[in-house]
């Protein structure tokens, strides 16, 4: 099984290891959480904002995962390269986080991607260390692009979304608030969902109330079979830009699934092509 998740405990003794480097993927969308960086932090770590760094800002759908020559150009200029082992972290139980890790395993440096296990949250509440101070970042870090290690097949397009959808033996996830659900939220020029599809709240997945620590493997899985989610099912997960169902698709990848997709352009890309079907209101 895929690794994911360092503890607070272990980076804790490895702040100051060589070869990793530790991310703060803080994001707020109403202020700007590099503020809450420059505040504090945990100590070494670098600021990443998703929404800028890792983001196609010149695609036509809001969100969209970066051209692998950006995304290489951010991490370089944040000191990592092919050695790296990046420690990302955010105040959400790794929600930003998972969006880190969908972008480098995207473009297959998935592996080097660890997400620390209930994030700023336990990272306070256990009284570790904290810091203002902006670590220097040394130049000449190399982050290959090898095309034939990219893994598209962790990425679904509305075609394959749709198709998911409409199959018997798939599964589309719908992890926004119940609000958006219903369309009673709308994000895009229409509200709603896409039809037929199972609902569970992404960060149901989470200790939420507590540390917000992943639930364990066990719990998670039987919180997708709960949901409809058959055992061994293609997945195809999906929010309002494919960030939380960045952080639900690690979740049950953690809980035994193996085919597990995050439709990028989610429902910024959706809920604004007339051309998709909805449904809106309670499920009947």
């Amino acid at each position: 099984m895929q690794e994911f998740l360092v503890s607070t405990e272990w980076l804790a003794e490895h702040l100051d290891d060589d070869g990793i480097v530790i991310l703060d993927c803080r994001y707020a969308f109403d202020h700007d959480a590099k503020l809450d960086y420059d505040a504090a932090h945990i100590p070494g770590a670098r600021y990443l904002n998703w929404s800028t760094d890792l983001t196609d800002l010149d695609h036509d759908v809001d969100g969209m995962i970066a051209p692998p020559e950006k995304v290489a150009a951010t991490m370089e200029r944040l000191g990592i390269g092919d050695d790296t082992l990046i420690v990302g972290y955010d105040h959400e139980g790794g929600h930003f986080a998972s969006r880190l890790w969908l972008v480098l395993a995207r473009y297959g440096h998935g592996a080097q991607v660890r997400i620390l296990d209930g994030g700023w949250t336990a990272w306070q509440q256990e009284g570790r260390p904290e810091t203002a101070d902006v670590p220097a970042v040394a130049s000449g870090a190399t982050f290959s692009l090898d095309p034939d290690a990219f893994r598209p097949e962790l990425v679904a397009d509305a075609d394959a979304t749709l198709a998911a959808s409409e199959a018997d033996d798939a599964v589309v996830l719908d992890v926004r608030r119940w609000t958006e659900y219903t369309g009673e939220e709308a994000r895009a020029a229409r509200g709603g969902r896409i039809p037929n599809v199972a609902y569970g709240l992404w960060n149901d997945n989470l200790d939420w109330d507590g540390d917000r620590r992943f639930l364990a493997p066990d719990a998670l899985k039987a919180r997708a079979n709960k949901l409809g989610i058959p055992d061994g099912a293609p997945v195809v997960t999906y929010c309002q830009g494919g960030v939380r169902a960045a952080h639900a698709a690690i979740a049950l990848i953690m809980a035994g699934w193996e085919d597990v997709k995050v439709y990028d352009g989610s429902w910024a890309e959706w809920g604004n092509r007339e051309d998709l079907p909805i449904e809106t209101g309670e499920p009947g």
